[in-house]
Protein backbone atom coordinates (compact mmCIF):
# COMPACT_ATOMS: atom_id res chain seq x y z
CA UNK A 1 0.00 0.00 0.00
CA UNK A 2 2.87 2.39 0.72
CA UNK A 3 3.84 2.35 -2.96
CA UNK A 4 0.29 3.18 -4.04
CA UNK A 5 0.20 6.17 -1.69
CA UNK A 6 3.68 7.24 -2.79
CA UNK A 7 2.61 7.64 -6.41
CA UNK A 8 -1.08 8.48 -5.88
CA UNK A 9 -1.11 10.83 -2.92
CA UNK A 10 -4.50 12.47 -3.48
CA UNK A 11 -6.72 9.43 -2.90
CA UNK A 12 -9.93 9.87 -0.92
CA UNK A 13 -10.43 7.94 2.36
CA UNK A 14 -12.86 5.65 0.51
CA UNK A 15 -10.32 4.91 -2.23
CA UNK A 16 -7.60 4.19 0.34
CA UNK A 17 -9.97 1.82 2.15
CA UNK A 18 -10.83 0.03 -1.11
CA UNK A 19 -7.19 -0.39 -2.08
CA UNK A 20 -6.34 -1.63 1.44
CA UNK A 21 -9.06 -4.30 1.21
CA UNK A 22 -7.75 -5.70 -2.08
CA UNK A 23 -5.03 -7.95 -0.64
CA UNK A 24 -7.32 -9.72 1.83
CA UNK A 25 -10.06 -10.20 -0.73
CA UNK A 26 -7.68 -11.61 -3.35
CA UNK A 27 -5.94 -13.87 -0.83
CA UNK A 28 -9.35 -15.21 0.17
CA UNK A 29 -10.52 -15.87 -3.37
CA UNK A 30 -7.17 -17.09 -4.59
CA UNK A 31 -7.33 -19.90 -2.03
CA UNK A 32 -10.59 -21.06 -3.67
CA UNK A 33 -10.01 -20.16 -7.32
CA UNK A 34 -6.43 -19.58 -8.44
CA UNK A 35 -6.40 -16.37 -10.49
CA UNK A 36 -3.05 -14.96 -9.36
CA UNK A 37 0.14 -16.99 -8.95
CA UNK A 38 1.01 -17.86 -5.34
CA UNK A 39 4.27 -15.89 -5.68
CA UNK A 40 2.60 -12.80 -7.11
CA UNK A 41 -0.11 -12.60 -4.45
CA UNK A 42 2.61 -11.55 -1.98
CA UNK A 43 3.51 -8.66 -4.27
CA UNK A 44 -0.05 -7.81 -5.27
CA UNK A 45 0.33 -4.06 -4.80
CA UNK A 46 3.43 -3.74 -6.99
CA UNK A 47 2.93 -6.38 -9.68
CA UNK A 48 -0.82 -6.03 -10.11
CA UNK A 49 -2.28 -2.89 -8.52
CA UNK A 50 0.47 -0.34 -9.19
CA UNK A 51 1.14 -1.89 -12.61
CA UNK A 52 -2.56 -1.45 -13.48
CA UNK A 53 -2.56 2.13 -12.20
CA UNK A 54 0.39 3.02 -14.43
CA UNK A 55 -2.17 3.57 -17.20
CA UNK A 56 -3.43 6.53 -15.14
CA UNK A 57 0.03 8.12 -15.37
CA UNK A 58 -0.45 8.23 -19.15
CA UNK A 59 -4.18 8.92 -19.35
CA UNK A 60 -6.64 10.34 -16.81
CA UNK A 61 -10.10 9.07 -17.68
CA UNK A 62 -12.89 11.66 -17.45
CA UNK A 63 -16.25 11.31 -15.77
CA UNK A 64 -18.74 9.46 -17.96
CA UNK A 65 -16.08 7.85 -20.16
CA UNK A 66 -16.47 4.18 -21.11
CA UNK A 67 -13.46 1.86 -20.83
CA UNK A 68 -13.32 -1.84 -21.74
CA UNK A 69 -10.73 -4.15 -20.15
CA UNK A 70 -10.11 -7.12 -22.47
CA UNK A 71 -8.79 -10.34 -20.92
CA UNK A 72 -9.13 -8.90 -17.42
CA UNK A 73 -8.17 -12.15 -15.67
CA UNK A 74 -8.62 -11.50 -11.97
CA UNK A 75 -9.60 -7.89 -12.65
CA UNK A 76 -6.42 -6.17 -13.84
CA UNK A 77 -6.04 -3.44 -14.90
CA UNK A 78 -9.79 -2.79 -14.65
CA UNK A 79 -10.48 -2.97 -10.90
CA UNK A 80 -7.63 -0.70 -9.70
CA UNK A 81 -8.52 1.81 -12.45
CA UNK A 82 -12.20 1.66 -11.45
CA UNK A 83 -11.24 2.51 -7.86
CA UNK A 84 -9.09 5.42 -9.05
CA UNK A 85 -11.72 6.74 -11.49
CA UNK A 86 -15.09 6.19 -9.73
CA UNK A 87 -17.00 8.30 -12.27
CA UNK A 88 -15.70 6.36 -15.29
CA UNK A 89 -17.59 3.26 -16.49
CA UNK A 90 -15.57 0.06 -16.76
CA UNK A 91 -16.58 -3.08 -18.67
CA UNK A 92 -14.37 -6.06 -17.81
CA UNK A 93 -14.41 -9.18 -19.98
CA UNK A 94 -12.62 -12.50 -20.02
CA UNK A 95 -13.34 -15.84 -21.72
CA UNK A 96 -12.76 -17.82 -18.50
CA UNK A 97 -15.88 -18.03 -16.33
CA UNK A 98 -14.12 -18.63 -12.99
CA UNK A 99 -12.06 -15.47 -13.43
CA UNK A 100 -15.16 -13.37 -14.07
CA UNK A 101 -16.76 -14.94 -11.00
CA UNK A 102 -13.84 -13.71 -8.88
CA UNK A 103 -14.00 -10.26 -10.51
CA UNK A 104 -17.70 -9.95 -9.71
CA UNK A 105 -17.10 -11.01 -6.09
CA UNK A 106 -14.27 -8.47 -5.69
CA UNK A 107 -16.45 -5.74 -7.22
CA UNK A 108 -19.30 -6.62 -4.83
CA UNK A 109 -17.04 -6.69 -1.76
CA UNK A 110 -15.52 -3.31 -2.65
CA UNK A 111 -18.94 -1.81 -3.42
CA UNK A 112 -17.84 -0.60 -6.86
CA UNK A 113 -20.81 0.81 -8.78
CA UNK A 114 -18.91 1.62 -11.97
CA UNK A 115 -17.93 -1.91 -13.04
CA UNK A 116 -19.73 -4.53 -15.14
CA UNK A 117 -17.93 -7.85 -15.70
CA UNK A 118 -18.95 -10.58 -18.13
CA UNK A 119 -17.60 -13.79 -19.61
CA UNK A 120 -17.31 -12.76 -23.25
CA UNK A 121 -14.95 -12.66 -26.21
CA UNK A 122 -13.96 -9.19 -27.32
CA UNK A 123 -14.93 -9.86 -30.93
CA UNK A 124 -18.62 -10.26 -30.05
CA UNK A 125 -18.95 -7.19 -27.82
CA UNK A 126 -21.55 -4.91 -29.40
CA UNK A 127 -20.63 -1.56 -27.89
CA UNK A 128 -18.21 1.32 -28.35
CA UNK A 129 -15.73 2.76 -25.87
CA UNK A 130 -13.45 5.73 -25.35
CA UNK A 131 -10.54 3.45 -24.52
CA UNK A 132 -9.79 -0.26 -24.52
CA UNK A 133 -7.21 -1.41 -21.98
CA UNK A 134 -5.42 -4.72 -21.44
CA UNK A 135 -2.41 -6.29 -19.82
CA UNK A 136 -0.28 -8.33 -22.25
CA UNK A 137 -3.24 -10.42 -23.41
CA UNK A 138 -1.85 -11.05 -26.89
CA UNK A 139 0.30 -9.39 -29.55
CA UNK A 140 -0.86 -6.04 -30.87
CA UNK A 141 -1.85 -7.19 -34.42
CA UNK A 142 -4.23 -9.84 -33.02
CA UNK A 143 -5.52 -7.51 -30.32
CA UNK A 144 -6.38 -4.83 -32.87
CA UNK A 145 -8.34 -7.41 -34.89
CA UNK A 146 -10.37 -8.31 -31.80
CA UNK A 147 -11.39 -4.77 -30.93
CA UNK A 148 -11.33 -2.98 -34.27
CA UNK A 149 -14.23 -0.54 -34.70
CA UNK A 150 -15.14 -0.60 -30.99
CA UNK A 151 -14.05 2.97 -30.28
CA UNK A 152 -16.42 5.93 -30.08
CA UNK A 153 -16.47 8.70 -32.64
CA UNK A 154 -16.12 11.70 -30.31
CA UNK A 155 -13.03 12.26 -28.16
CA UNK A 156 -13.34 13.48 -24.56
CA UNK A 157 -9.68 13.10 -23.62
CA UNK A 158 -6.30 14.61 -24.39
CA UNK A 159 -5.52 11.61 -26.61
CA UNK A 160 -7.70 10.30 -29.40
CA UNK A 161 -9.80 7.28 -28.48
CA UNK A 162 -7.93 3.99 -28.79
CA UNK A 163 -5.92 1.31 -26.98
CA UNK A 164 -3.85 1.53 -23.80
CA UNK A 165 -1.93 -1.73 -23.27
CA UNK A 166 0.47 -2.81 -20.55
CA UNK A 167 3.43 -4.55 -22.17
CA UNK A 168 7.10 -5.27 -21.60
CA UNK A 169 10.41 -5.69 -23.41
CA UNK A 170 11.40 -4.74 -26.94
CA UNK A 171 8.24 -4.08 -28.95
CA UNK A 172 9.92 -3.03 -32.22
CA UNK A 173 8.76 -6.08 -34.18
CA UNK A 174 5.29 -6.22 -32.62
CA UNK A 175 4.55 -2.56 -33.34
CA UNK A 176 6.22 -2.29 -36.76
CA UNK A 177 2.85 -2.05 -38.56
CA UNK A 178 1.54 0.61 -36.15
CA UNK A 179 3.48 3.82 -36.81
CA UNK A 180 1.10 5.83 -34.61
CA UNK A 181 1.80 3.70 -31.53
CA UNK A 182 3.51 5.48 -28.63
CA UNK A 183 5.49 3.75 -25.88
CA UNK A 184 5.66 5.18 -22.36
CA UNK A 185 8.44 3.62 -20.26
CA UNK A 186 7.32 2.96 -16.70
CA UNK A 187 10.92 3.07 -15.47
CA UNK A 188 10.63 6.87 -15.87
CA UNK A 189 7.60 6.92 -13.56
CA UNK A 190 8.25 4.28 -10.88
CA UNK A 191 11.60 3.55 -9.24
CA UNK A 192 10.85 -0.12 -8.47
CA UNK A 193 13.00 -2.52 -10.55
CA UNK A 194 9.87 -4.50 -11.50
CA UNK A 195 9.04 -1.66 -13.92
CA UNK A 196 12.45 -1.56 -15.60
CA UNK A 197 11.22 -3.03 -18.90
CA UNK A 198 7.49 -2.34 -18.50
CA UNK A 199 5.61 0.06 -20.75
CA UNK A 200 2.21 1.51 -21.51
CA UNK A 201 1.54 1.41 -25.24
CA UNK A 202 -0.98 3.87 -26.65
CA UNK A 203 -2.47 3.32 -30.09
CA UNK A 204 -5.20 5.59 -31.51
CA UNK A 205 -7.97 3.78 -33.36
CA UNK A 206 -10.14 5.16 -36.11
CA UNK A 207 -13.89 5.27 -35.55
CA UNK A 208 -16.06 3.32 -37.94
CA UNK A 209 -19.85 3.39 -37.69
Amino acid sequence: MEEILKYFSDLTPEQISQFEKLKGIYEDWNAKINVISRKDIQELYTKHVLHSLSIAKVMEFVAGADVMDVGTGGGFPGIPLAILFPETNFYLIDVIAKKIRVVNEVVAELGLKNVVAEQKRAEIVDAKFDFIVSRAVTNMPDFVKWIRYKTKKNNKHEFENGILCLKGGDLTEELKDFPKAQEFALSHIFDNEFFETKKVVYLPLKYKG
